[in-house]
């Protein structure tokens, strides 16, 4: 049985277009795209504590090992790639979650498909909006 809500719409009044601009954003559209390694483009938002990071991985690509003192989710949207964390090949697709703790020490090999990601990093990676910052010059990063 659904309980009855408290709240009721009529109470409400539609967001306007600067509402809009306060809390939302479809990052494919309307944030550029930052080089983060060659062959691995992102679109970056980040609020006061996280930072997405909305990943397409090319084809035959490789992104390096590396680690960073940030947490990551990664979230796999599309095609698949081969994630080596801490030395093991781990095959990752559609609808699988990684967490990657602080430090670890992970990369990929990406294969005959592109792979398209929602990485989640907390707090913010400095090193990104440096990245963003760098390439997209008079643009501010959404959301401040």
């Amino acid at each position: 049985m659904v309980r009855e809500a408290s709240m009721k719409e009529s109470d409400f009044s539609p967001a306007t277009a600067d509402d809009r601009q306060r809390y939302l954003i479809r990052p494919r559209e309307a944030v550029p795209i930052t080089v983060l390694v060659e062959g691995s483009n992102s679109h970056l938002v980040r609020g006061s504590n996280v930072m997405l990071s909305f990943l397409t991985m090319k084809a035959g690509s490789v992104f390096e090992l590396h680690s960073h003192p940030e947490e990551q989710i990664m979230v796999v949207l599309e095609g698949f790639c081969d994630e080596i964390i801490e030395d093991k090949i781990y095959r990752v697709g559609p609808g699988d979650v990684l967490r990657l703790p602080p430090n670890v020490r992970h990369g990929a090999f990406l294969r005959e498909v592109d792979c398209r990601t929602i990485d989640v990093f907390s707090p913010s990676r400095t090193d990104y909006a440096a990245k963003f910052s760098n390439q997209n010059p008079g643009v501010t990063m959404r959301f401040p």
